[in-house]
């Protein structure tokens, strides 16, 4: 049974097709022409390039002249007709069509074309024109087959359209649905301009560990492996954030880290176990300075990447232009109608909590019960980029009181079409203070997991007593914002390899 050449035969078992192919190449390595043993290919052109230079080129061009290229890579297409064909050719910037004929390759080499597949990986050489139906092509004089392709593409009109088997199945997706490398290539512009931004404001880049030797009292449940030599368990770190203030104090005052992060946690849409955050420090400004930095770098991003400060995400305008700035106080009264200015003790705060259906403690503070109406009542409505910030101490182990008011903690996070993008603080360094933070928060996590390893982390307590001047600090995660600039609906769409569930052995 032969496999059909110009379109792959729908109703051909997977194994005959399997089979076929690797016939085929069998055919090929007994003919001395295996293609795997080619090593290099030194291609000349792209096909954006070519097609772009032949139409500036094309006016000009005196009779007889022609424009010659080099060029390679996957075969996606093939209409064969007899003594000539036309195909298409996919590399990293498009496709182009190709036209090969038998006067143009001789008898053998032509013959031998026309048993090539689709997806194999093609060189080729030739003469770059304009087909009577006005489609720049390349008049092939020169075929090579670079590498056989011995598993056929989804057929063309319905292609990978099965999202599980498309994530794990990216080199795949990849080829056939082009939008997907669209989205991969702005998270990498993303990237970069965020760090020219960052590099302009005199930020330096670092690195910092990734295996970690104890696990920190946070609420973040840690991945634990094992290190044979010092035989200690060590955890993937949870946030670059003790390192990096580390800096702050040894005098490197604005450092950032794009950091690859593991949290040992559940999956959805918006969650997956590891994810790119990017944290920032800068000594002598607090949190507004921090958040001066992110409406300014947002701004920048939404141009740059979309062109607009305002954006389409999943059908909602969303105006990058614009921020509102609200207290967690201002806020729960602005979106529940509940004043914490009003509440005069905890019971009553937590009567309030009971009034407005909102689950609280039975011992919850007036600050855990404002926290618990804000999730309520308020993330969902904050569609349009907004800061929250002030907020109580219960939930900000690691940000600096306010003075007038050391209830609540110089905080904020903003938030964009109802999710919590990013984290900043006016950072905490009364080392006496922040060791108290630290050992209440490990007993507490100690009580709700009594088999956690959560350990203080004296050593950056130690650090802090030498001295860590005022410091704004910023954590924000990539992943979310790049499914915002690319209108991408879940954080799978945005990770080239998201983590998935091993699939059975049938």
């Amino acid at each position: 049974m032969q496999e059909n050449n110009n379109v792959e035969n729908n109703e051909l078992e997977l194994s005959e097709i399997l089979q076929i192919r690797r016939d085929k190449l069998k055919a090929l390595c007994e003919a001395g022409a295996n293609p795997f043993e080619i090593t290099k290919y030194d291609f000349t052109a792209t096909s954006a390039t070519i097609i772009k230079e032949f139409e500036a080129k094309e006016p000009t061009l005196a009779e007889g002249e022609e424009i010659t290229v080099k060029i390679a890579g996957r075969m996606m297409s093939r209409r064969i007709m007899g003594k000539a064909s036309f195909a298409h050719i996919l590399d990293e910037e498009g496709q182009i069509q190709l036209y090969v004929s038998r006067n143009d390759l001789g008898d053998d080499d032509y013959a031998m074309f026309k048993k090539w597949d689709i997806g194999d990986i093609i060189g080729a050489e030739g003469v770059v024109f304009r087909t009577r139906t006005g489609e720049v092509s390349v008049h092939v004089k020169k075929a090579t087959l670079l590498a056989k392709s011995l598993l056929p593409l989804p057929e063309k009109f319905h292609g990978l359209t099965n999202l599980e088997q498309r994530y794990r199945q990216r080199y795949v997706d990849l080829i056939v649905n082009p939008e997907v490398k669209d989205t991969f290539v702005k998270r990498s512009q993303i990237l970069k301009e965020i760090r020219n931004y960052l590099d302009g404001k005199g930020f330096l880049e670092v690195d910092t560990p990734i295996l970690v030797p104890l696990e920190i009292g946070a609420s973040a449940r840690p991945f634990v492996t094992h290190h044979n030599t010092l035989d200690m368990d060590m955890y993937l770190r949870i946030e670059t954030e003790l390192y990096l203030k580390r800096l702050i104090v040894g005098g490197m005052h604005r450092v950032y880290e794009v950091g690859r992060i593991f949290r040992n946690e559940g999956m959805d849409t918006k969650h997956n176990p590891e994810f790119t955050t990017i944290e920032l420090y800068q000594a002598f400004t607090d949190y507004k300075g921090m958040m001066d930095l992110v409406e300014e770098m947002n701004k920048m991003l939404a141009v740059k990447i979309c062109g607009s400060e305002k954006i389409i995400y999943q059908g909602t305008e969303i105006d990058m232009g614009h921020w509102e700035r609200l207290t967690m106080v201002e806020a729960v009264k602005k979106y529940s109608g509940a004043d914490y200015n009003e509440w005069t003790s905890d019971e009553h705060a937590r009567q309030v909590a009971k009034e407005l259906h909102v689950e609280v403690d039975e011992n919850a503070t007036k600050g855990r019960v404002l926290i618990e109406i804000f999730d309520a009542y308020v993330e969902e409505k904050l569609i349009q980029p907004t800061f929250i910030y002030d907020y109580p101490v219960e939930n900000s182990p690691l940000a600096k009181r306010k003075p007038e008011n050391p209830a609540f903690t110089e905080r904020f996070e903003y938030f964009i079409n109802a999710t919590e993008f990013g984290n900043a603080f006016s950072e905490l360094n009364d080392p006496i203070d922040q060791k108290e933070r630290f050992e209440k928060q490990v007993a507490a996590k100690l009580i709700e997991e009594p088999d956690s390893k959560a350990e203080v982390d004296y050593d950056y307590v130690t650090a802090l007593e030498y001295g860590m001047p005022p410091t704004g600090g910023l954590g924000f995660g990539i992943d979310r914002l790049v499914m915002l600039l690319t209108d991408s609906a879940s954080i799978r769409d945005v990770l080239l390899f998201p983590t998935m569930k091993p699939l059975s052995d049938n």
